[in-house]
């Protein structure tokens, strides 16, 4: 079965950076959008960036300037690079990936930013 892992996550004072990895298992990886989701207690899941096959990238007006997501397709991973890290950007962090009819999501790696 195909799956995401994701790695990276931790606890970093404001201002701080942290970089996620998400390492999927499938021969096809080259051809999946893959994109970072966020979430907190109560609230809904929040696309943060996405990065499509062909290497297209778009952002939330909130982290632009200061998250860049990115891919490795010999690696099967996909990257997200949080530089001035804010207690905003406190979440489970989450990756999906997409190709076809198929909808992949990893386990979500928590990031703590504290003031």
């Amino acid at each position: 079965q195909v799956q995401l892992v994701e790695s990276g996550g931790g606890s970093v004072q404001a201002g701080g950076s942290l970089r996620l990895s998400c390492t999927g298992t499938s021969n096809f990886f080259s051809k999946y959008d893959m994109a970072w989701f966020r979430q907190t207690p109560g609230n809904e899941r929040e696309l943060v960036a996405d990065i499509t096959s062909t290497g297209r990238v778009n952002y939330i007006d909130s982290v632009k300037g200061r998250f860049t997501i990115s891919r490795d397709n010999n690696k099967k991973s996909s990257y997200l690079q949080m530089n001035s890290l804010n207690p905003e950007d406190t979440a489970v962090y989450i990756c999906n990936a997409r190709w076809l009819s198929s909808d992949l999501w990893g386990q979500g790696t928590q990031v703590t930013v504290s003031s």
